[in-house]
């Protein structure tokens, strides 16, 4: 949307993120069966502007699972507006701790 974006009709970064993070959060909490918690990313690459009226897909794999820890690989992709043209616009590590109801790490079923 319009309030998502600079001047010139770029996406913010920040925004993008956030929806990475909501959906390694999706794929963390599927896999550990419970809450999860972001603690880190890592190495996030801007390779391409999300424009305004775009529509972003993001995929989450699986890369590690720890002991209370999950690593995800995200990428977001881009279709154009009015298009099926997509398009790789960034890419991240993420990193979640399943938690359990007081906030304390909690160990994953292998």
């Amino acid at each position: 949307m319009p309030a998502d974006t600079n001047a010139y009709g770029d996406v913010f970064g920040g925004w993008v993120l956030s929806q990475m993070d909501s959906a390694g959060g999706i794929a963390a909490v599927h896999r550990c069966g419970g809450r999860a918690v972001t603690v880190a990313v890592d190495a996030m690459t801007f390779i391409q502007p999300v424009k305004v009226g775009y529509v972003l897909c993001v995929y989450a794999e699986l890369l590690a699972v720890g002991r209370t820890s999950m690593r995800f690989r995200l990428e977001a992709w881009a279709r154009r507006f009015l298009s099926d043209r997509r398009e790789k616009v960034t890419e991240a590590e993420f990193v979640y701790v399943a938690i359990d109801a007081e906030g304390r790490p909690k160990a994953i079923a292998p």
